[in-house]
């Protein structure tokens, strides 16, 4: 479960994969309910765009931003079926999560040591993630939000030595940069194929 990540700062690694121009934020460290960038591609369009996203997924039958704080990470296996996230998944809602890095809990020492987790050659990961649109009910404002996916991790060479040892492993995909184009263009069908361990680049941590 990714509760933490680093959005990236690396504008020129941005605008080489996806020519856009990355948005100023405030928050580098993001936890659920905080802004970070995303890349989504506008079905109404055909553009790819970039911007600003609540990290914490808000349906629209929400009742308040706060729903946010438990729906930062979806299950592939049932993302289809959660009423928080059925209706993302459905409408092709895929988008990725531009990151530095992010952090997970080791406990191979007997204690939670919090970890960073990066690429193994330092560059920014895009994540493959899915989002939403909420209206705050106050003042009628749109919210995009978003949730990672995750995956078991039983079988990853890095990410398997995370988390306590009676929980299931599990792991956010970040995708190889050649599955960019294919997870902005995905099919339901064609994302879950995408969502396995193979699409993952070598992992290191520190």
């Amino acid at each position: 479960m990714c509760v933490q990540y680093l959005s990236t700062v690396n504008v020129d690694w941005v605008k080489t994969h996806f020519d856009l121009d990355l948005p100023a934020s405030e928050a580098h460290a993001v936890f659920p309910t905080y802004p970070g960038p995303i890349v989504l591609k506008s079905h109404n369009t055909g553009r790819t765009a970039i911007g600003l996203a609540r990290f914490g997924l808000i349906p629209s039958w929400a009742k308040e931003e706060a729903f946010g704080r438990k729906t930062y990470n979806a299950r592939a296996e049932t993302v289809s079926e959660k009423p928080s996230y059925r209706h993302a998944w459905s409408k092709c809602h895929f988008a990725l999560t531009l990151a530095d890095a992010f952090y997970e809990p080791c406990y191979e020492s007997g204690k939670a040591v919090r970890t960073q987790i990066k690429q193994s050659n330092g560059k920014p990961m895009a994540i493959a993630s899915i989002w939403d649109t909420w209206t705050e009910p106050q003042t009628g404002e749109l919210i995009v939000s978003f949730s990672m996916l995750t995956i078991n991790a039983d079988h990853h060479p890095v990410m398997h030595r995370f988390h306590k040892p009676e929980d299931e492993k599990r792991t956010v995909v970040p995708l190889r940069p050649e599955l960019f184009s294919d997870w902005l263009n995905a099919t339901p069908d064609t994302a879950m194929s995408l969502l396995q361990l193979s699409s993952i680049p070598d992992l290191s941590f520190t």
